[in-house]
């Protein structure tokens, strides 16, 4: 895969354990912690863009999620630890399109999340373009990961899938 010395492709978020309050009565991730597990890793990601915690308390401002779309595919346990990737699809002055994946430490998949994300003045609140140093690394990060194959996931729709006929 492509890399970049200041991003890799597609960059890795630190590994996270699953926590035992977050196992349903299934005895398994419950689904919504699937999301936080995206959302935590996605922060990985936008601390390396320029955009973390400190980014949202000295220049208040920050990212908001407008949508999200996760395919669930395998179970996850108590014990198990996962690490999600982050690939960069398109941006514009005020948005990011993302997609990830949530691999177990072994290596098989577990989930994709796609999402699009805001650029929000927290005074407003209120969409605004990105500070233009967070935009070079942005579109510095998005060139690396163009070099990577579409996510097979990336743009599904949610339906029922019927045959013709």
């Amino acid at each position: 895969m492509p890399r970049s010395t200041s991003h890799p492709a597609p960059f890795l978020s630190n590994p996270r354990a699953v926590e035992k309050g977050w196992i349903d009565y299934n005895g398994h991730l419950n689904m919504a912690y699937y999301n936080v597990l995206f959302d935590r890793s996605i922060d990985d990601a936008f601390e390396a863009l320029g955009m973390g915690f400190d980014y949202a308390q000295t220049r208040r401002l920050t990212t908001y999620t407008a949508e999200v779309h996760i395919c669930y595919l395998r179970e996850l346990h108590l014990g198990h630890t996962v690490q999600c990737n982050f690939h960069i699809l398109d941006h514009d002055e005020k948005r990011i399109h993302v997609s990830q994946e949530m691999r177990h430490e072994d290596g098989w998949l577990a989930a994709t999340a796609e999402s699009l994300t805001l650029h929000v003045d927290m005074n407003g609140p209120k969409v605004v373009p990105f500070a233009p140093d967070v935009l070079a690394k942005i579109e510095e990060m998005h060139a690396v990961h163009a070099a990577l194959p579409r996510p097979e996931r990336a743009g599904r729709a949610v339906g029922i899938a019927r045959k013709a006929g």
